[in-house]
């Protein structure tokens, strides 16, 4: 099961850098996303603060990423990153578009590998769109993870701005 976790997890902080510190933040509020690959689709909503995303990236990346760069392009973003978790490497290439104040989609392919099990490279290919759909709930703090089955998974770090 580990090395399911160590996969998910790679391609997770190769996705992430759609919210890099060069990037527009999301309009603070409740954003449903709907996550598309291979493996299915998911959909959960989070709760966002101003420096939400900023925080939760430094959180997941933790060092992780030798290389995270974007350049703005004529209809949004581009991102390039380099990612190592463990013996895992994630090389991956996105493309943001969207206003960042109601909508963002992120489409992106991850090679992975190191993967345990793998003779050689895995290629993910993850399509994110996120929507803005309200304001945050009573007792919801920035941050928040809304999963389909109703749990909350609460992302330290991301309810207040880094200094």
């Amino acid at each position: 099961m580990r090395p399911i976790a160590i996969a998910v997890a790679a391609s997770v902080l190769a996705a992430i850098p759609a919210f890099a510190q060069e990037l527009p933040q999301r309009k603070p509020g409740l954003w449903e996303t709907k996550s598309m690959s291979a493996e299915g689709e998911t959909v959960a909503k989070q709760c966002v603060g101003p420096g939400t995303d900023r925080a939760m990236l430094g959180g997941m990346t933790g060092g992780a990423c030798s290389k995270v760069e974007v350049k703005k392009s004529g209809t949004g973003y581009t991102v390039a990153t380099e990612c190592t978790v463990g013996q895992i490497k994630a090389v991956g290439n996105s493309v943001i578009t969207g206003d960042f104040q109601a909508t963002v989609r992120t489409e992106g392919v991850t090679t992975l590998t190191g993967m345990p099990g793998q003779a050689g490279s895995v290629e993910r290919k993850l399509v994110v769109e996120a929507k803005r759909v309200g304001d945050c709930g009573p007792g919801q703090k920035p941050g928040d993870v809304i999963l389909s089955d109703g749990r909350v998974i609460s992302m330290p770090g991301a309810a207040a701005p880094k200094q």
